[in-house]
């Protein structure tokens, strides 16, 4: 998977020339983008082991990889936990790069809560949405890292006034690496979960455009000016019901129909 090469934003833009600009990010520290990533190469530590010792048996895929017939039997876990585990060490690089790239910058802007909620709710769609169209199996943290970069792009569209000029190229550039993703997962015999990527795609859009960072500029007291985040935990919920809820609509609807 191709990511942007930025990992934040850049600096947002004076406004009416006036200097320094302040913005008290959510968090300092992206921990969860670390304990993310260390659970992941955890879990791939184990699925070697396993596959090691139990003459190529991948006992973690066994017990959490999305498996359709499985789901249907009620393991309805297999709709989140496949983020945690993949195919190879390539395939393991490239999502936790990926992860790296986006994850640390984004997580300061939303949050460790919103940025673990965001997390969830991308890979949760994006398995929703393998599981409702796709009968192969599937495991990977694409999924999650897709709804991220959709976010990325949301904070930047949301907040276009503030990054000034810059914006756009960034927009154009994330479009670009988004789509050539996309389109490689569409190639014949890719072994891509594309609609894995669309779902995680679709709800991390979604989240955002609900919850994500919408920034105020205030007059502070330093002679600068202040970037206050407008949105509160009311969007936070309705974020979750519109994305994560509309997704499990659908899941029911296909335990209904058999």
């Amino acid at each position: 998977m191709t990511v942007p090469t930025s990992e934040t934003p850049p600096p947002v833009q004076p406004v009416e020339g006036r200097v320094p600009v302040f913005l008290r990010t959510k968090a300092k520290q992206p921990i969860v983008t670390y304990v993310i990533l260390g659970l992941t190469i955890l879990m791939f530590g184990l699925q070697y082991l396993s596959q090691t010792l139990l003459n190529n048996v991948d006992l973690p895929f066994v017990l959490g990889g999305k498996i359709n017939e499985l789901i249907l039997r009620g393991q309805i876990w297999r709709l989140i936990t496949p983020v945690l585990l993949h195919g190879g060490i390539l395939h393991l690089a490239f999502n936790m790069y990926a992860l790296y790239v986006i994850g640390r910058g984004l997580e300061q802007f939303y949050g460790h809560w919103r940025y673990l909620a965001l997390y969830l709710v991308a890979g949760y769609t994006g398995n929703v949405l393998s599981f409702l169209l796709s009968p192969n199996p599937s495991l990977g943290a694409s999924t999650a890292i897709f709804g991220l970069a959709a976010a990325q792009g949301v904070l930047i569209f949301k907040n276009r006034k503030l990054f000034g000029g810059r914006s756009q190229s960034m927009l154009i550039n994330l479009g670009l690496v988004l789509a050539i993703n996309l389109s490689l997962g569409f190639s014949a015999n890719s072994g891509i979960d594309y609609w894995g990527h669309i779902g995680g795609l679709v709800g991390g859009a979604v989240f955002a455009w609900v919850a994500g960072p919408k920034f105020m500029v205030k007059a502070n007291n330093e002679n600068g000016i202040e970037l206050i985040d407008m949105v509160g935990r009311e969007e936070l919920r309705w974020a979750v019901l519109l994305s994560a809820g509309l997704f499990t609509a659908a899941v029911i609807g296909k335990f209904i129909a058999g």
